[in-house]
């Protein structure tokens, strides 16, 4: 891993991948009086556990990345802990990604917090049935709280986003707890940049939190990152080490975070300070059935 990042040729092989995952499943047997908690398994949805697509409401998991995730949140969580880390709404994410019982959720760059529980006969009110796989859970959600002066300023996010979206074809507004999402992946590419800067320009101005990523541009009203959210994870589990598997720039802020123990896997192209690659989903899914058979072995 280097400061400036690696190119596509530069990033670990298969067989390197291999070896690293054994090391991690080794880090993932609990010995007595050792004091460390589970191993993190952390992962990116869209364009890593659920291929890209033009509707959003339409991703799902891959079969054998949701067999996989389920495989390792069995392991228990003395052993290994699962966390799905996100740009998405939460309740979106719960409900889209189907995660196993157990499962850890982090949407909206690490706002919006939560954790799937296994179905209860009593829940409480922040509790609800989730899963578009078809199958009842129940999920724990954090609130966001956000004081009067960030419900302002995400006001004027939302209507100066709204203003850059209105004349762009395709373009949309994604509207969340604590930021607005200019989305242009339907846009033609020439209007779509244009939208985009505008959007980075907004949010600058305003003095609020810009994240940039694949067609998109967040802008939040908090201060938030996916490698903000993964130092939290790590810090609350007491993890020895952290997997985590990302596909868009705003995941080169958890890999950032990474340490020596870590694994992180970029999925798909582009520069990355992620040690290994995988080529898309399938890959990724590949990476994470490698280390439930290692954990079952």
């Amino acid at each position: 891993m280097t400061a400036s990042g690696t190119s596509q040729t530069e990033v670990g092989g298969p067989a390197d991948l291999g070896v690293a995952l054994a090391t991690l499943a080794a880090a993932a047997t609990p010995h007595q009086d050792a004091g460390t908690g589970p191993v993190l398994v952390a992962s990116d949805f869209d364009g890593v556990l659920a291929p890209l697509g033009d509707d959003p409401l339409a991703s799902r998991p891959t079969p054998a990345a949701a067999a996989a995730l389920a495989r390792l949140a069995a392991c228990g969580p003395d052993r290994v802990r699962v966390a799905l880390v996100s740009g998405r709404r939460i309740e979106d994410l719960a409900h889209l990604a189907s995660p196993p019982p157990g499962a850890l959720l982090v949407g909206s760059h690490g706002a919006e917090t939560g954790e799937v529980l296994a179905p209860l006969r009593d829940g409480t009110d922040d509790e609800r049935s989730v899963r578009a796989d078809g199958t009842a859970a129940r999920v724990r959600l954090v609130p966001v709280a956000l004081d009067e002066a960030q419900r302002d300023l995400l006001a004027d996010v939302a209507s100066g986003l709204e203003e850059i979206a209105a004349p762009i074809e395709g373009a949309w507004v994604e509207h969340k707890p604590s930021a607005a999402v200019l989305h242009t992946r339907l846009s033609p590419v020439g209007p779509a940049h244009t939208a985009s800067a505008a959007a980075v320009e907004l949010g600058d101005r305003l003095g609020a939190h810009v994240m940039a990523g694949k067609n998109v541009v967040e802008i939040a009203v908090t201060r938030t990152s996916k490698g903000i959210a993964l130092d939290t994870l790590r810090a609350r589990l007491g993890s020895p080490a952290v997997l985590y598997l990302g596909d868009d720039v705003t995941d080169e802020r958890a890999f950032a975070v990474l340490g020596p123990a870590d694994v992180g896997i970029k999925v798909g192209e582009g520069e990355t300070l992620a040690t290994y690659r995988v080529a898309d989903p399938a890959g990724a899914a590949a990476a994470l059935t490698t280390l439930a058979d290692l954990l079952d072995s």
